[in-house]
């Protein structure tokens, strides 16, 4: 996870998404993960990891199902969810982290 540590240990909430191509509930969880960073700009930062091709980082952070979206900021995990989130519930947590 070193490539993403400047933006796990930044001020700015970092949002990591788990995925893989073929999982139907990711596919699902794009659009949603799109219209997230539309409204919360550069507020934020998206991550997308790919845990077919980043398996490491995957066992890293102990995925067990995907898709998996985890929040970081300065460092620390804030929350973590698995499977479909909307986009409401979504941004209510990272609004929380930019009081």
């Amino acid at each position: 996870m070193a490539k993403y540590s400047q933006f796990i240990n930044s001020d700015k909430p970092t949002l990591i998404d788990f995925y893989a191509d073929w999982c139907a509930p990711c596919k699902t969880m794009a659009p949603i993960l799109a219209k997230v960073q539309s409204q919360m700009g550069n507020r934020i930062t998206l991550i997308k990891v790919n845990t077919d091709k980043s398996k490491a980082i995957a066992a890293d952070y102990k995925i067990r199902s995907i898709p998996t979206l985890i929040l970081f900021k300065r460092g620390k995990e804030i929350w973590r969810k698995t499977g479909v989130v909307p986009a409401k519930v979504i941004t209510g947590i990272i609004e929380k982290q930019l009081k």
